[in-house]
């Protein structure tokens, strides 16, 4: 059994020392534990910091895509070097290395796929009470996306079984975190949650710069999965949503014409005729976005069968 430790990478010259410096060599389980370095287009030494810290493979994307597209990057690479098991961690030390076993344990037992660490979010010092009550909001609504216990969504401090990692495929470039749990809930794979500690911070989130924006574009992502994952039903919600005002506009008119009232109300029936007919194309469309997400989700299946053959053929040479 293999384990290999991935980090994603932006500029962590300074911090990727310690971060590497606390990493296993060796964790109950494995015969072997590997380091793995996603370097997102990093402008400084970052690479070379990895390279002087013994890190077994490095992998290096021409410019800045994203911490999602780093994520992906280096589960493909992580099941290339012959992966089992893959922990993904932050480069600025946010996580205590010592809870490692506790993530890949599950797994070990044949209880989970996916395991997410959860920090204790109510005691972490630098968190503010604005920031705690959003991370248990975005939490429960993953929660009831996914189907899902996890505790933590947020939290990029996981383990991944290699079945797993060969299914996962993320759209959205801002975060993986919030995606691949709601994606392994509706593909049935087994997620767990197990508490973990956290370090103390070494620099500002590089994802957070600033509350609003947090709240905005955690607004954004879970907006985009709703769409992606649940077409059919967030266009048949918001047809109800159009249709109802519509409707009652509608039957508005049609009582006030029944007893001889309708002239001058002709402006509801205009009304209630345009909502309705604007719910019913969105419920087309929602129909449309249905059959876009079911080969969406073909494709993602198409995509895990190939790379799972390429990894055979590979095993086999």
């Amino acid at each position: 059994m293999k384990l290999i430790i991935q980090i994603p990478c932006y500029n962590e010259e300074a911090t990727l020392p310690g971060t590497l410096a606390d990493l296993p060599r060796e964790v109950q389980g494995f015969d072997s534990v590997e380091w793995l370095i996603i370097d997102d287009g990093s402008t400084d030494r970052t690479i070379e910091v990895a390279r002087e810290n013994g890190v077994d493979h490095i992998v290096r994307l021409s410019h800045n895509h994203g911490l999602a597209s780093a994520f992906m990057a280096g589960l493909e690479a992580a099941l290339r070097a012959g992966a089992d098991v893959i922990v993904n961690t932050d480069g600025d030390n946010q996580y205590k290395a010592s809870c490692i076993a506790d993530l890949t344990a599950p797994i070990l037992r044949g209880k989970a796929q996916i395991v997410i660490g959860a920090r204790p979010i109510t005691t972490i010092a630098h968190f503010s009470i604005f920031k705690r009550a959003l991370q248990r909001l975005g939490s429960w609504v993953v929660r009831m996306a996914s189907q899902t216990d996890v505790q933590d969504a947020p939290s990029g401090f996981r383990a991944i079984h290699k079945n797993a990692a060969m299914q996962l495929y993320v759209f959205d470039r801002y975060t993986y975190t919030l995606e691949t749990i709601i994606q392994a809930g509706r593909m049935g794979m087994p997620v767990m949650s197990v508490p973990v500690e956290v370090n103390d911070p070494t620099r500002e989130s590089r994802l957070i710069r600033s509350i609003p924006q947090y709240v905005m574009r955690s607004m954004q992502t879970i907006l985009r999965i709703a769409v992606l994952y649940s077409p059919l039903r967030f266009f048949t919600v918001m047809a109800v949503f159009l249709s109802t005002p519509g409707i009652f506009a509608f039957v508005r008119f049609l009582y006030l014409y029944s007893i001889g009232e309708g002239d001058g109300h002709v402006q509801s029936l205009v009304i209630g005729t345009a909502l309705i007919a604007a719910a019913a194309v969105t419920f087309v469309g929602g129909l449309i976005a249905d059959l876009v997400a079911a080969n969406r989700v073909l494709s993602a299946e198409i995509r895990g069968r190939l790379l799972k053959a390429e990894l055979a053929r590979g095993g086999n040479g």
